[in-house]
């Protein structure tokens, strides 16, 4: 159950931990915790997917280290037996890098959720928001590493001639064949060789609902992909990369999700 339905969440907001993780791409020029401030789900905890990852690096949204993401849940007032669900007001769905990084660092997956629809959905639905800051009792969280659900540029370029996993790319299909220039700059345009292509919007209704599991199944299919198949995603940042991963995982429960930290961002850089 890695998804839960607004009504779900509305008759049980006491009995779990909400995060608001709401990430906007550079140009749009918006800011999540500024909109947090003004709305948000009762009880949400706002979590800054920037600040919240590596910070020696100029990679962005790499994972964190162990003891600094303890810190960060632990003064989020998380504990490890929580209930989480995460929620965004994102046009790529960024609460779902949220649930990567959590299931990464070890939490109960049976334990976290995204929203479906996110808080675009609860609004649409005239559900209640409130604009006050969330008050958290500091908790003691113990994280554990799940090394094996990231991948590292090394292992990326033994796997072009290996050919143990599958990458699959959720950046848009004018990206991945380079036919446009990358958002970020230093990059140059194209995608990782032998990898396929699908775009994350293909997976994600108007409302940014999911779409059924059939219709993320039949997409899955078009890339070659068989299910219980090794499976790596990869986008710009590691964001978009996430809601792949999560749609996978409802058609294949035995999926882990794994992502190329790095994604185009490292991989696309273009060397002085």
């Amino acid at each position: 159950m890695s998804l839960v339905n607004t009504n779900w969440l509305e008759k049980n907001l006491d009995k779990v931990k909400i995060i608001d993780c709401s990430w906007h791409m550079p140009q749009t020029k918006r800011n999540g915790f500024e909109e947090y401030q003004q709305l948000h789900i009762e009880n949400a905890i706002f979590f800054d997917l920037d600040k919240n990852s590596k910070t020696d690096t100029d990679l962005p949204h790499m994972l964190n280290d162990i003891r600094s993401w303890e810190k960060i849940v632990s003064d989020m007032g998380i504990k490890n037996e929580d209930q989480i669900i995460i929620y965004d007001n994102s046009d790529v769905i960024s609460s779902c890098r949220c649930w990567y990084n959590f299931i990464y660092f070890g939490h109960d997956p049976k334990l976290v959720h995204v929203l479906d629809g996110g808080l675009k959905k609860w609004i649409n639905e005239k559900k209640p928001t409130f604009n006050y800051l969330t008050k958290t009792t500091i908790s003691n969280y113990v994280a554990s590493e799940n090394k094996e659900l990231v991948k590292n540029i090394k292992q990326i370029n033994e796997n072009i001639d290996k050919n143990d996993f599958k990458v699959i790319d959720a950046r848009s299909r004018e990206r991945f064949e380079g036919k446009v220039p990358e958002p970020r700059k230093g990059l140059r345009s194209g995608s990782i060789k032998n990898s396929f292509c699908l775009p994350f919007s293909e997976l994600i209704n108007e409302d940014h609902t999911f779409v059924a599991k059939e219709e993320i199944l039949e997409k899955f299919k078009l890339t070659r992909c068989k299910l219980d198949e090794n499976i790596v995603f990869t986008c710009g940042s590691g964001v978009t990369a996430s809601v792949l991963a999560l749609a996978y995982s409802l058609i294949d429960i035995k999926y882990k999700p794994t992502i190329y930290d790095g994604s185009w961002s490292e991989y696309g850089e273009i060397k002085i």
